[in-house]
């Protein structure tokens, strides 16, 4: 069945819904290493108790997993970790290979299909210690890979969930020359907040606080190749379940690059939601609270 969800305006109210647990005492963020080919891989873990799920979050091009998905800020509540948490759900972040806690491997290079096998690896792992299908959850870049991700493997996934979906499905990536040089650009405060894009949707102590988190974790810009490896992207390959989420003022994720997606999507269970007033870091900003609900009602219809 195809559904089209599109949100309201004013919806800033607290997220509650009949079945999510009451608000809960802070987590402490676990680290884990898991070996993807023999790379080890940083994996970020925040455990509810009496777990409803899991879920695993993807960061997007510049930003490791703990600034993007654990912001924590003192007297505001912006981590999306701990908003899933509050919902009943196990949170886990992956760094890819020279993010964050994540080293680069021998080549120092990043690519589409290498970051897939990773996040397959990752997904292998979270699920066996779970006992469970994991809800896999990709921001801009990371939703592209978790896309093909999930067309390399999909054993593992109980389902899709895509935000701020950047690329034109109908694009033509260059051919990288075998010699393409390493750029290892340092990282900026100027990019760290770039992605706050709508004026007053979040407070400039929580854009300080990201952008010195950001920096802390990736210091230098992780060099990506072979980007033409997104052209292997085919939704009609796509049988899992599908939610695509969207800022109403994103810039970078137009509402014609989810069109395409959505409609050449094979599954017919898949829902396409705006969030009103959002834009590309909606999940950190005033829009938080109907960000996660609509993510939250999404995956609940597939827990135990």
């Amino acid at each position: 069945m195809l559904i089209l969800s599109f949100s309201c305006k004013g919806s800033g109210e607290e997220v509650k819904s009949a079945d999510a647990p009451a608000a809960v005492a802070k987590v402490t963020l676990q680290k884990h290493t898991v070996m993807s080919e023999g790379h080890p891989m940083a994996v970020w873990e925040k455990k509810a108790s009496d777990a409803k799920g899991v879920i695993l979050f993807v960061h997007g091009r510049t930003w490791s997993g703990v600034p993007d998905f654990d912001l924590q800020v003192e007297g505001e509540e912006l981590s999306l970790m701990d908003g899933m948490i509050e919902q009943g759900y196990s949170t886990y972040a992956v760094d890819l290979r020279g993010y964050g806690g994540t080293p680069r491997d021998s080549t120092e290079w990043l690519t589409p299909l290498k970051a897939a096998k990773d996040v397959n690896a990752v997904l292998k792992w979270i699920a066996e210690e779970n006992d469970d299908k994991v809800h896999l959850f990709g921001w801009s870049m990371g939703s592209t890979v978790s896309l093909l991700a999930s067309q390399q493997s999909s054993g593992y996934i109980k389902s899709l969930n895509l935000f701020g979906f950047w690329m034109d499905l109908d694009t033509e990536f260059p051919v990288d020359p075998e010699d393409k040089e390493l750029e290892k650009r340092i990282n900026t405060a100027e990019a760290a907040a770039s992605d706050f894009i709508t004026p007053g949707s979040i407070s400039q102590k929580a854009i300080d606080t990201y952008v010195k988190m950001a920096l802390e974790a990736d210091p230098v810009r992780v060099d990506w190749r072979d980007m033409k490896e997104f052209e292997a992207i085919d939704p009609a390959t796509i049988e899992l379940p599908v939610l695509l989420i969207q800022g109403e003022l994103d810039p970078i994720a137009p509402t014609d690059r989810q069109a395409k997606l959505f409609s050449r999507l094979k599954t017919a269970d898949k829902s396409w939601a705006v969030i009103s007033g959002g834009d590309h870091a909606a999940f950190m900003e005033s829009p938080r609270p109907q960000f996660i609900r609509v993510f939250t009602d999404f995956i609940n219809r597939f827990n135990k």
